[in-house]
């Protein structure tokens, strides 16, 4: 495709760009930008095209591209950035955090069902939680991956069964079980892939 060819072809699906845009933001200048920083990069990066393929689907990806890149670049505007002499502002401790975890009963009572499991299951569950992987945990304590799996299944179930309704009484009333479950026990294996 010659230069005049890709110039044409580009002119032509403008109003296509900009209908695309609106997807990516509502306000009308964003969207000129966005068209107009996808063509300016698509007429700079033209040698990257390759002939007989998806020309639109090349167009569409520049300018998602170059939506996120004003995302990120918008994102990190708004940091605040502090300029006083010796770092005031950052050096202030955050006091006014009311939810600290370490401060509630349910919190404590979780925490004193975790120490209650045998050690040989609470250990591994202990190592997890505080982020270790799998295969982490199995070379620090010598033992194979599939034990560490094993133990921190048990683990949890056994720490669920404390912590069932039936179990989980204060002396007055419930702790309201369910959202210390969820929050606490269920957590993504995803972090210990690999």
């Amino acid at each position: 495709m010659t230069k005049k060819e890709f110039d044409e072809r580009i002119a032509s699906i403008k109003e296509t760009l900009e209908a695309v845009a609106r997807k990516f933001t509502t306000d009308y200048q964003g969207v000129q930008d966005l068209v107009q920083d996808t063509i300016l990069k698509a007429l700079t990066y033209r040698h990257h095209y390759k002939q007989n393929t998806n020309f639109l689907g090349w167009i569409y990806t520049i300018m998602r591209s170059a939506y996120i890149d004003r995302y990120r670049k918008d994102q990190r505007m708004r940091t605040s950035i502090d300029v006083t002499e010796e770092l005031y502002y950052l050096n202030i401790a955050d006091t006014h955090t009311f939810n600290r975890p370490d401060n509630s009963y349910e919190y404590g009572y979780v925490i004193k069902c975790i120490d209650e499991v045998d050690p040989m299951l609470s250990i591994p569950f202990k190592m997890y939680m505080e982020g270790f992987k799998y295969h982490e945990i199995a070379s620090i304590l010598n033992i194979p991956l599939g034990t560490v799996k094993n133990r921190i299944f048990h683990a949890r179930k056994e720490i669920q069964k404390k912590l069932s309704p039936e179990n989980t009484t204060y002396k007055n009333g419930s702790v309201g079980t369910d959202r210390v479950k969820t929050e606490v026990l269920n957590t993504s294996d995803s972090k210990n892939d690999g």
